[in-house]
């Protein structure tokens, strides 16, 4: 779901952030339909023209910063 999506952003991230770099992306299938300077913003106005699950928002920076999360936990695993 949505693998289309990240892949595009993906291929273009270093083209897309020289023209919007800190912004909240909507891609649709390939391309990108509107830049965005709140996620809440994104979501919100995205949500209103488009079907829940068709459209992705990505947040636009340099490297892998924007799109992977650490967790850190007490949890051990034997």
């Amino acid at each position: 779901m949505l693998e289309k999506e990240f892949k595009y952003y993906l291929e273009n991230q270093d083209e897309l952030v020289k023209k919007y770099n800190g912004k909240y992306l909507v891609i649709i299938e390939e391309e990108l339909v509107q830049a965005y300077d709140t996620e809440k913003e994104a979501y919100f106005d995205s949500n209103k023209k488009y079907e829940q699950g068709t459209f992705l928002i990505q947040l636009c920076e340099e490297g892998e910063r924007s799109y992977t999360q650490t967790y850190h936990s007490r949890v051990t695993f034997i």
